[in-house]
Formats: C-alpha cells, sequence, structure tokens
C-alpha cells in the first residue's frame, strides 16, 4: 500500500505532523505531502534542526545554493525544493519570503529515455498476468504507474472507448485511449475484480477507500461495483488511515519490479522503468503525426512545453534529415 498516507495524531504537536495534516487539509497529493516533507526535512537538518519560524532568507538561500554547489542538484530537482520551502513559508507558516539570490542549478533537464515500438513489444512479452496488462495500459493509454494501479471499475469506458483519470498527478481529471486490444483482457479483470468484491462483501468487507471524503457524502458509494480497483490487492489489509480493514490496490511496487525484471530479460540496455511506458506512448504519437496539444491533454500537461520535450525525440530521419557522409 505505497499511496496510504501515513497517520497523524488528531492533535499534532511535532512540526512535521502539523505540517501534514495542514497539507491534507488543502488535499495536497500524498506524493506531493512525501516530496515536500522530504526537502523540507533537509533544509531543516542543513540548518542544525532551528525551527524555520526562526530563519529567514536568507537561510532559504543559503540551502537551496548548497543543493546546486555542494549536490550538484538537476534544476528540476532544485525548482521542487524550492516549492517546498515556499509552501512552508507562505502557506504554512504565513509568512512571506523576500526576493531569493540563491544559485541557480546548472545541471540541465536530461531527455527521457523512450522505447522504439519493438522494444516495447519485447518488455511486454516478458510480463505476464496483471502486470502485462498494467503495462500495456501505460504504454497504449500514456498512463503513470500509480493512475493504472488506482483505476476503478468506472473508470473504463468501453461504449466511448477511453479511460477517465480521475486520481492525476495534481488532482486533474482527464480522458485517454483506451486500446481496443486491451479490451477483452480488461473486461476480464473487471469481472475477476467484481468476483473478488463479491466474495469480500460475503466475507463481511467490501468496503473500498474513497477520495476526499467521499464515504462520508456517499455512504453506499465505498460498496458499490462501480467504486472498485480494478487491480485489488491479493489480500485485505488494515488502512492505516481510518483503521477499517479492506483491499487495496495492488501496489506500485510489485509493477516497476516486473518492468525491471522484464527488463533485465529483454536484454534491453537503456535507463528505462514504468515511466518509460508512458514517453513511448508520446513519442510514438507524435511520430503518427498527432498533434502535440492532443498529446498534451492526453498525457494531462499543464503547460505545454513539458510536452514538448517529445519533439526531440522524433529522430532526424523522420523528418526527411540524412547525414551528408549518407548522401
Amino acid at each position: 500500500m505505497d499511496d496510504i498516507p501515513i497517520p497523524v495524531p488528531a492533535k499534532p504537536v511535532r512540526l512535521m505532523d502539523q505540517l501534514r495534516a495542514f497539507m491534507r487539509a488543502r488535499h495536497l497529493a500524498y506524493r506531493t505531502e512525501k516530496t515536500y516533507c522530504t526537502w523540507i526535512l533537509d533544509y531543516i537538518r542543513y540548518h542544525n534542526r532551528v525551527h524555520p519560524s526562526t530563519l529567514d532568507g536568507a537561510a532559504v538561500d543559503a540551502w537551496l545554493s548548497h543543493l546546486a554547489n555542494q549536490r550538484n542538484v538537476a534544476v528540476n530537482t532544485q525548482k521542487t525544493a524550492l516549492n517546498a520551502v515556499v509552501f512552508l513559508y507562505k502557506q504554512f507558516l504565513q509568512r512571506d519570503l523576500p526576493d531569493l539570490q540563491f544559485s541557480k542549478a546548472s545541471r540541465v533537464r536530461r531527455l527521457p529515455t523512450v522505447f522504439t515500438a519493438d522494444e516495447a513489444k519485447q518488455v511486454l512479452g516478458h510480463m505476464h498476468g496483471l502486470h502485462r496488462l498494467i503495462a500495456s495500459l501505460m504504454y497504449g493509454s500514456g498512463l503513470r504507474v500509480m493512475e493504472a494501479v488506482r483505476l476503478r471499475v468506472q473508470d473504463i469506458d468501453f461504449a466511448e472507448r477511453c479511460l477517465i483519470v480521475r486520481e492525476a498527478k495534481g488532482q486533474k481529471w482527464r480522458r485517454t485511449l483506451l486500446p481496443v486490444s486491451l479490451v477483452e483482457g480488461l473486461k476480464a479483470q473487471v469481472n475477476v475484480a467484481l468476483a473478488v468484491h463479491q466474495q469480500d462483501l460475503q466475507e463481511g468487507y467490501g468496503a473500498v477507500y474513497l477520495p476526499f471524503a467521499l464515504e462520508r457524502k456517499y455512504p453506499k458509494a465505498a460498496t458499490s461495483p462501480a467504486w472498485q480497483y480494478v487491480f485489488p490487492s491479493p489480500k485485505r489489509a488494515l488502512d492505516p488511515r481510518s483503521s477499517v480493514i479492506r483491499r487495496h490496490h495492488i501496489g506500485e511496487q510489485q509493477v516497476r519490479r516486473a518492468v525491471a525484471a522484464a527488463l533485465a530479460e529483454a536484454g534491453i540496455r537503456k535507463h528505462a522503468s514504468c515511466h518509460t511506458f508512458r514517453h513511448s506512448f508520446a513519442t510514438d504519437l507524435l511520430r503518427s503525426g498527432a498533434d502535440i496539444r492532443n498529446i498534451q491533454q492526453l498525457l494531462g500537461h499543464e503547460d505545454i512545453n513539458t510536452t514538448m520535450i517529445y519533439t526531440h525525440m522524433v529522430g532526424n530521419h523522420e523528418r526527411g534529415l540524412t547525414s551528408p557522409l549518407d548522401r
């Protein structure tokens, strides 16, 4: 259960517990919470565990410059650290920061690794069962691994041939493609998931976790078929958020390990991971002539510049360019 928030005391006293409670009251994604807390702890430890309310903009500058100069972090990593500490001061501590004058990171963002169509098929060919179906969704629909394992039964629209991604990064909903080749496999998996759910109900369980207190608003939704996970966990477990025994979705780390094993078996020596399937989805669409704006919407990118990086991944030969030596 990789995405279940750790418990926070009802009346938190420690700074980090108070910060986590503050973030959850504002419905920040748990991934964002973990990332921000990691960087804020790093900031506090850098200043010898001094309470951040006693530190000023110069302390923030010193830490961010240390990340760039001594730890050689990438540009985007430093931006994430900056976002975390700005959230700490402006949102949580209600203090404005002065104009910061820290050293900017110089390590540029690298181009993403992508599979060729043959490489993607090779990796998928060395996967089996649920793991193969989830990896196929990442490649065929452009899903992140957490978006894939969190799919609910109602998120698959077989009639419209699309997927509704509800629990996405930044809590932004989007529609994306449902590959025709996966329809039969997904229908069979939905039937399996609903059979597991029916068994849970017969044994006195069957209430799935619902986000944003929907369980209080719609008391019957948690046991309805529509809200059940398409890829349920093999076992029920105690949910630390509510102390209720329930069935969560399959763990993302299981999928990551399966992809890593398939990469090794396929003999593909690229620095690849689950996210490589999502990158490959975008570049394959671009090669097929898809409009960059459509790709942006399918991926759920807020900024078109984030999507534009895939234009660098389309080979020069695909643009009609050849080396003078070859000519």
